[in-house]
């Protein structure tokens, strides 16, 4: 197997650098035409990996790529999911290369996706033609792949496409790789992952744009109104101001605290590392828990007025902000979008009306360190590390492992290979050469693993 991979490794990062080049965007109706492409690209090399029964799957929105291999019906199943859409590259400025136009330096494939998470499903890819080719006893069980177009927008079609195919979708666990390692050094495998409730919220004031000189002191400003509404959102300890948001939060143990905080984590590398003097965050909590098993709340994008080159003094009609929350296990995002519209709304000053728009939400999850499979991901990670991972919970969100879990009845195990330093949805996203080749090392071992135990 490593001697495969080695006499290979050119071809297979010439190829992720080939499907990187396409801006397979999903936020944006100009990219559609290369999201199409991207997805033909995936299931042209899916199909010289030696992956059966391929479909582009058509959705009401991106399509779905869908191919298996099914050694023996005995055998157990795996169903691997990914994702070939990629966040938008805006603000190209702040990219010291084109985000399209990969290149590697310093040991990283820099692109646009190249982490989230194009760079993670090649590993999969690649992962198999090699089982199939090295010679090492083939593919030790039955694997199905599942790709979506539509992750970074809140996948609207995927939980129909899952309800409609559940038969051609049964499998005993699914692996994903689009989570991260605590360091090259440190393998972990996340346990955990956070909900989201995401929503665009829009304040009104005056019918009209108006002259700030012949107006202002006279009228609510709803600029000057929706930054107080969102300031108000945390009080100075840093906690969420929103009635009953913590109802229903999971409260670790303290003994549960103490075995997160075995994890190695240097708040001066994690200060350092995003150029910051200090951190901040709920008071009583250290960085990894705020990041992981704490909920939070997160102005994303804000706008209104004028914002062009120059002076104009207007005093804007309306205000826009889109506000994200992450949630922890037993908070839903049907609850946690309920409370914020309904406070959100009430803490708007006179003068002033709102408008909440829920975007998408997903919900939190915990997988199980004591199935057959998590043990399968562990023994393959201690294989190609030297060392056994750590469990560790995540601060994102993967909205349909829960969705899985609820229409399948499947676990996830969620085998990620970025790190935290490799700024996905960032300007400058980026991809260890180092860690894109341990993944298609490691993943043939966590099917073996896997089948040998069952």
């Amino acid at each position: 197997m490593a001697n495969y991979l080695s006499d290979n490794q050119t071809r297979f990062l010439d190829e992720l650098l080939d499907w990187l080049r396409i801006p397979s965007v999903s936020a944006d109706p100009k990219f559609h035409a290369d999201i199409l492409k991207a997805a033909d690209y995936l299931k042209m090399r899916l199909e010289e990996a030696g992956v059966q029964n391929l479909e582009i799957c058509p959705t009401a929105g991106n399509p779905i790529v869908y191919g298996d291999y099914i050694t023996d019906a005995s055998k157990p199943t795996v169903l691997v999911y990914g994702h070939y859409d990629v966040q938008p590259a805006d603000p190209y400025e702040l990219w010291t290369s084109p985000p399209f136009e990969p290149v590697i330096k310093d040991g990283n494939i820099y692109a646009r996706g190249a982490c989230d998470d194009k760079g993670q499903v090649y590993m999969h890819v690649k992962a198999f033609e090699m089982m199939m080719r090295d010679g090492q006893g083939g593919v030790p069980c039955n694997i199905k792949f599942m790709f979506e177009g539509e992750e970074e927008i809140g996948s609207n079609n995927l939980e129909i496409f899952v309800r409609a195919n559940k038969e051609k979708l049964q499998a005993d666990v699914i692996l994903i790789s689009d989570t991260g390692m605590l360091a090259n050094d440190a393998p972990s495998i996340e346990v955990g992952l956070r909900g989201l409730s995401y929503h665009e919220v829009t304040v009104t004031g005056p019918n009209r744009d108006l002259h700030s000189g012949l107006y202002g002191g006279a009228v609510q400003n709803p600029i000057n109104a929706l930054c107080e509404m969102i300031a108000s959102l945390h009080d100075a300890d840093g906690r969420i101001t929103i009635p009953g948001f913590y109802d229903n939060v999971d409260e670790l143990s303290a003994d549960e605290r103490a075995e997160m905080a075995k994890a190695p984590f240097s708040e001066d590398e994690f200060k350092k590392s995003i150029g910051l003097p200090a951190s901040y965050g709920e008071k009583g909590y250290s960085s990894m828990e705020r990041t992981s098993i704490r909920p939070t709340l997160d102005v994303n994008g804000i706008w209104g007025g004028y914002t062009g080159e120059g002076a104009k003094t207007v005093i804007a009609s309306q205000a826009h902000a889109k506000i994200s929350m992450r949630l922890v296990p037993h908070q839903t995002s049907a609850e946690i979008t309920a409370l914020f519209q309904a406070h959100f709304a009430s803490i708007a000053p006179a003068g002033i009306t709102v408008q909440v728009r829920p975007h998408h939400g997903g919900e939190p999850v915990v997988t199980p360190t004591d199935s057959v499979a998590y043990k399968a991901a562990a023994d393959a990670m201690t294989t190609t590390f030297g060392k056994r991972p750590v469990p560790t919970r995540g601060g994102g969100s993967i909205p349909i492992v829960a969705m899985f879990k609820t229409e399948l009845g499947l676990d996830t195990v969620l085998l990620g290979f970025g790190l935290d330093s490799d700024a996905i949805h960032s300007p400058n996203e980026h991809f260890g050469v180092f860690n894109f080749l341990k993944g298609i090392e490691t993943i043939p071992h966590f099917y073996r693993n896997y089948a040998a135990a069952q």
